[in-house]
This record gives structure tokens, sequence and C-alpha cells, in this order.
């Protein structure tokens, strides 16, 4: 996992010391889109000879970064409110959707066997179930044979976008988990062992036997791992595909969200995939390196257009073009050149 990491990380690196243009690109965050804003850097470089230097730390670190001022852009799978928005002289958008998915380690079972509804889920993070043939999983999945072994809980340790998305589905889902441990990109955890990014949990996943952890179901797709599937709000079993993930997404409002804040977690609908999320770009409405900003909007700009595909590909939902155009208008409006 880590190798595969290194080699794409390194690439997106590259690309960026090789390249010969005005300003650098430079954006870190969220580990959600790395799989895509990797593919995309890697066929911009192509087209145009203009890298991108993407460092994949976490949500909680690309806000920190962007707020400081040391790279062009943040990424967040968390989006910011209107009012730290102004605070911080930012403009925000989403980029690309995709969705959280539950993935275990048990031994005989495939991917797609197991389910889970919210309030099991909660029951197993806060530490009231601890034993994979508890009667709740038991009832949701009467033909799946399953250990009496304890489940090891893996969970993300850093600021995680990931996190503040899949703790809002389950405050959503479990009236004791939103009273208890409530949702945010970092929770105080009762129970679990803590791995850095999607990357790590997708890691200490594959290596733990009767472990079960949450990541962005790329890494899930990329990294064979057994995924879940979830009852919805509608009340649904479901499974984790493109057309579960569009269902959810499709009752967005971005025209009317300030600052496009939109949490996709247990959106209505029979079909609707229940941790649907959108991943957010963070910039500078007046930033330092004009120069810079302006490449990062010709990167973003030229993925919106031409990255449709790869996201799809990767099993990401590309944003819609009326809300593509919606951020154009932003960009003219908010983003001095």
């Amino acid at each position: 996992m880590n190798f595969i990491k290194t080699i794409v990380a390194a690439g997106l690196v590259a690309a960026t010391t090789t390249a010969a243009f005005a300003a650098d690109i430079t954006g870190a965050g969220a580990t959600f889109p790395f799989p895509i804003y990797s593919k995309w850097a890697d066929a911009y470089k192509k087209e145009t000879g203009n890298g991108l230097n993407y460092q994949s730390i976490g949500s909680g670190g690309g806000i920190k970064q962007i707020q400081a001022k040391t790279v062009t852009f943040g990424a967040s799978d968390a989006p910011l409110k209107a009012d730290q928005l102004e605070k911080d002289g930012l403009v925000q958008w989403p980029m690309v959707m995709g969705a959280i998915v539950p993935v275990v380690n048990i031994e005989g079972v495939k991917a797609g066997e197991l389910v889970f509804d919210g309030e099991t889920l909660a029951s197993i993070y806060l530490g009231k179930i601890t034993k994979w043939d508890d009667a709740a999983i038991k009832k949701l999945n009467p033909n799946v044979k399953l250990p009496s072994d304890a489940i090891t809980v893996v969970r993300r340790s850093d600021g995680s976008g990931t996190t503040f998305n899949f703790t809002n589905y389950l405050a959503k889902a479990s009236a004791d988990w939103k009273s208890k441990v409530g949702e945010g990109t970092a929770v105080e955890w009762p129970v679990g062992v803590g791995a850095k990014g999607n990357e790590g949990v997708s890691g200490n996943i594959s290596q733990t036997k009767n472990s079960i952890g949450y990541v962005e179901y790329a890494y899930a797709k990329q990294n064979k791992l057994t995924y879940t599937g979830l009852v919805n709000k509608a009340g649904k079993p479901v499974q984790p595909t493109v057309e579960a993930f569009q269902a959810a997404a499709s009752n967005a409002d971005w025209a009317k969200a300030p600052g496009y804040y939109v949490i996709l977690t247990d959106q209505p609908g029979e079909k609707s995939w229940p941790i649907t999320a959108a991943t957010f770009i963070l910039m500078h409405k007046d930033a330092t390196d004009k120069a810079a900003s302006q490449e990062a909007i010709k990167f973003f700009r030229w993925a919106f257009k031409n990255g449709g595909k790869a996201a799809e590909e990767l099993d990401y939902i590309p944003m819609p073009d009326p809300v593509v155009q919606l951020i154009e208008k932003t960009w003219a409006a908010e983003i001095k050149s």
C-alpha cells in the first residue's frame, strides 16, 4: 500500500520539478480525492507540460496550509461554512464527488456480502458491539458465516474530511452517537486503532484480520478491500455503485448553498448510497502569488472540461455541468487575477 502511494506521489512531485512554467501549482489536503487528482495531474502534465505538486495529508492539514498561505490551494472533504470563508478571505467550491464505504477483513466474507445499518455501525464504533457474531450483525446478515472473534476497529488518526462525513452520517443514524461523540474532522473516538489517511486505513485493514474501517471507495477498489453494503434512509440495502452515488448526489441544491456548503450523507431515495460526499477546493480571493493562483484555476478548468471520464473510471462522480458553470462564475467574480 505505502509503495503504491509513494510511486503515485513521486509522479506528482516529479511533474512539478520537470515542468517549465511561470508558477508552481501547489496544493495540500484531503486523501479522499488523491487518486483522481493524481490521474488528472498526470494527464494535464502530458497535455500542457505543466505539473502539480499535491500533498495528500488529510483535510485538516489542507485547511491549515491554505490558511497559512503555504500552498496555492487547499483541499478538504469537510467544507468550511460561509462565515469562516469570509474570515479567512477564501473561496470554496466542490471539485468532484465520491463515496465512503465501510471495509472489513473477515475470512470467507466477500465484497458486498455483509450489510450494516447506521445504528449497528455506530454501535461498533462506540464499542457497544465487540464481536462479529453479535446478534445485531447476525440479524442483518442471517446467511453470512461470521466468526465469534473480537472486532478490531480502525479509524483515522489525523484531521480528516472522510471522518467528518463518516461521523456526520453516524450522528444522523444514531442518537447515541450524536450525543456521545458527534461529528467533526477529528472526534474523541471511544474505541479503535488510529491510522493516517485513507492510505493508512486501507493498509491497516488489509493486514489485520477481523478488522473494520472506513475509506473512500476508490481506495477500497484499488486495494481490493472487502467493502460492505449499507441500509439507506429509505430502509433499502444498497451496494456502493456509481448509480447509488449519483442517486444521493441528485438531491443537492448547490445554487442555493452559501460557499457551496452541501453535505450529501443520508440522502433520501431508495437507491441512494448513505455516505456520499463531495470534496472541496479552497483558494484565497486575493492570493499573494496571483500567477500561481491563475495556473491553479487553469488546471481546475481543464479538469472540469476533460476529467469526467477519468473520474468515472475511479468511481467518482463529476460535478454536473450547471454546477461547473456556477463555479466558473464564482472564479470570475471572487478571485483576483
